[in-house]
């Protein structure tokens, strides 16, 4: 039996896809979304390259404008995470380090 290990993550993307009961989103558009994703950060290299992880989420509480995704260690948060949409957070965040503005979801200031 091999030794349970992890590779070097640089961030970590959950993408709200796989809903039990979709709010968000269609079910059909988040798993459209979660191929799309998989395949496109498998033709990238960016798994092992970067080390990238990607996890499908039943639900992130925010039940508008979906697919949502979050990514770690960033702590930023997406809406509308169409196929479209995550080329651009790929392109853009994950291999240059720079949030995309138009899609990101403003986080709330605790007083």
């Amino acid at each position: 039996m091999t030794e349970l290990q992890v590779f070097p993550t640089k961030y970590h993307l959950f993408l709200c896809c796989d809903q039990t009961h979709p709010k968000c989103c269609e079910y059909e558009i988040g798993m459209i979304a979660w191929e799309y994703l998989k395949k496109r950060l498998k033709e990238l290299g960016l798994t092992e390259e970067i080390g990238i992880f990607r996890t499908k989420a039943n639900c992130l509480r925010l039940c508008q404008k979906g697919p949502i995704a979050v990514i770690y260690p960033d702590a930023i948060w997406y809406h509308s995470c169409t196929p479209e949409v995550l080329e651009k957070i790929i392109q853009s965040h994950l291999i240059n380090g720079c949030p995309v503005e138009e899609f990101r979801v403003p986080i709330q200031q605790l007083s």
